[in-house]
């Protein structure tokens, strides 16, 4: 076999790292500022080497500036610097990484003599991305070595590039990037400044636009939070959200191990902070060594707390080469494990200390909550204390809501599952004839009316050891009560039969069976859903999910005590063929499906219940 060595069509290569590996322009910004940053890093460690080194009382910074006349946008830097030599390796040698060497032999040195250094660049490619706005780049350099003579390198981007000998008087490198014309607006400082916040804010080296100090350099999540005040997390709060209302909850989290993360996270107050606020925009921001990676990351917290807003800087993330998305690896998971257990213990301490602001923060964020319990399967038990529920025995606490240990807590001797009703809206709900034996024998229900319940419902099948059950199920074995006796007077005057029998006749086959209750009180029926069949809660979601579906044969249980079961007996003993029969019938059928939720065209009712009103008010201008 003979051996080869790999070719490369230089100026396709950068074709592919200037259009194809990053995806906003901005970015170039960034990389030149990062690669300035790592020259000065690696002039403080030799400056720690007792070397002879250039200038060593010239302050350590970043100078960026702006000549609208030539279309340029220069950043220097008084850092490492380059030789003319090492221009032509690391410019013109494409990911030849002048700061990985430089770790490499950091990490060579002792332990006992190896400083702390952070380098940002690691693949030696960052420097390329001008090309994506700049026709030519103009790199003029001069070595921290006293004896060194500067050098100017300059490309086009095509596939050679130039190399000579320049005037710089101090030690650093300045990069000059000759816009293109639709490249012209980074021209504006305002914009320039704008980017410079954004992706290096806190770069810890001052970065200068003209005669101003930009950037903020001490990232706050990097000190300790014993020594950072309310104001400056509320002062960082505003400006990394643009919110003007205080957050409703923060989370500071320093931690080596398992994993290295230093974060601080923000609860909002409210869903919708602004006008602009877009529900596919969210994220946090992953910083390394001070420089924003990327501006809304979504794999660092699962997507039922995309709510949250902060920032998250990590060693243990290894990133690709163009560092703006996060590789996936165990250390992702660790990480997300970590943020989530602190995020639900500093809501279980607010529930416990200040339930009127859990409140407000149930209000708005419950929904995303109970969308964790139904969709995230491993994490289901942390987020369950988090769980807040309306009820119907509510204790007046937490405006009314109830934890799903508070209601067990509760339960007496003769419960031992957990009652739940589900539907529309909690006015709706409250009036449902399900609730009639609840009411009557003082057991709790919890009432579920957001759109979000029905798949929470059917995923959460019991909470400590006991089994979670909708009322609405015919199948539900309750706890047996002395029966009541049940006086003539107000019974059925004639047989249930002959009314049971017109009501199978008018719904056909929408009931799948018509029987007399044995739980009813108060209202004169109600739908339950036949054993085996669909129930309220998967029909629900079906249609929240604008699927096509039938609604189910119902089981229709009605009440031979209610005032209107006995006179409809009546009416139909005296008067079988009185029209106004029929409708009463369908109109109670069609009360229970609107009382579920389920009710497919309320709007149909309209005519049947003008018939029955004409009917009243007949029989009532008859009366003398």
């Amino acid at each position: 076999m003979e051996q080869y060595e790999f070719r490369a069509e230089i100026q396709q290569l950068l074709n592919i790292l200037v259009h194809s590996l990053y995806t906003d322009r901005e970015i170039f910004v960034r990389e030149l500022l990062s690669n300035a940053t790592d020259a000065l890093h690696r002039i403080k460690f030799e400056m720690l080497t007792d070397h002879d080194v250039l200038e060593p009382e010239a302050e350590l910074a970043i100078r960026v500036s702006v000549d609208r006349n030539a279309k340029t946008i220069t950043v220097s830097d008084t850092g490492i610097g380059m030789t003319r030599l090492e221009l032509v390796e690391n410019l013109g040698t494409i990911a030849q990484s002048g700061a990985a060497a430089f770790v490499k032999r950091v990490r060579e040195l002792g332990e006992h003599e190896r400083p702390t250094v952070e380098m940002i660049g690691q693949f030696g490619v960052g420097f390329y991305s001008a090309f994506m706005v700049a026709d030519q780049v103009q790199v003029v350099s001069r070595s921290y070595q006293p004896d060194a003579e500067a050098g100017e390198w300059v490309s086009d981007g095509s596939a050679s590039f130039r190399v000579g000998s320049a005037e710089r008087q101090g030690r650093g490198t300045s990069v000059i990037a000759h816009l293109k014309e639709d490249a012209e607006g980074f021209l504006d400082e305002w914009r320039l400044e704008q980017v410079i916040k954004t992706h290096s804010d806190f770069v810890p080296f001052p970065i200068y636009l003209g005669d101003r100090a930009v950037n903020r350099q001490k990232p706050l999540w990097r000190q300790s939070p014993q020594e950072t005040t309310e104001e400056e997390y509320a002062e960082f709060h505003k400006h990394l959200t643009r919110d003007v209302e205080p957050p409703l909850l923060y989370t500071h989290m320093i931690a080596d191990v398992p994993v290295d993360i230093r974060s601080i996270l923000y609860v909002p107050t409210r869903r919708d902070r602004t006008p602009l606020s877009l529900s596919g925009d969210y994220g946090l921001r992953l910083y390394a060594k001070g420089v924003m990676i990327q501006e809304r990351n979504k794999d660092l917290l699962p997507n039922h707390f995309r709510f949250i807003e902060g920032v998250i800087e990590s060693e243990d993330l290894p990133l690709n080469v163009s560092r703006e998305t996060v590789q996936r690896n165990p250390a992702v998971r660790r990480i997300q494990k970590a943020l989530v257990g602190k995020l639900v213990r500093e809501l279980e301490d607010l529930a416990e200390s200040d339930p009127g602001k859990y409140a407000e923060f149930w209000d708005e964020f419950g929904v995303f909550i109970k969308e964790g319990v139904a969709t995230d399967l491993a994490g289901r038990e942390d987020l369950l204390p988090l769980l807040r529920f309306h009820s119907l025995r509510s204790t007046g606490e937490e405006k009314g809501l109830v934890s799903l240990q508070q209601y067990v807590d509760r339960m007496g001797e003769k419960q031992s599952t957990i009652y739940y009703l589900t539907g529309e809206d909690l006015d709706s709900v409250r009036r449902s004839p399900h609730l009639d034996y609840f009411r009557a024998n003082d057991f709790e229900v919890l009432l579920l009316v957001d759109p979000v319940d029905s798949f929470l419902a059917m995923s959460l099948t019991e909470y400590d050891d006991k089994p979670l059950k909708s009322i609405d199920d015919a199948s539900l074995e309750l706890p047996e009560q002395p029966e009541e006796d049940t006086p003539e007077e107000t019974d059925v005057d004639g047989d249930l039969g002959q009314l049971v029998a017109r009501i199978v006749q008018v719904l056909g086959e929408r009931a799948s069976q018509v029987r007399e209750s044995k739980i009813l009180r108060d209202s004169p029926c109600r739908l339950v859903s036949p054993a085996g069949a669909p129930g309220s809660d998967m029909q629900r979601v079906r249609r929240l999910l604008n699927q096509e579906f039938e609604l189910s044969p119902k089981i229709l249980e009605i009440n031979r005590r209610h005032p209107l079961i006995r006179n409809l007996a009546a009416a139909l003993a005296k008067q079988p063929d009185d029209p106004t029969i029929d409708a009463t019938i369908e109109q109670l059928y069609e009360n229970q499906l609107l009382l579920e939720g389920l009710h497919p065209n309320p709007a149909a009712m309209v005519d049947r219940i003008q018939l029955l009103m004409e009917a009243a008010t007949r029989s009532r201008a008859a009366q003398p």
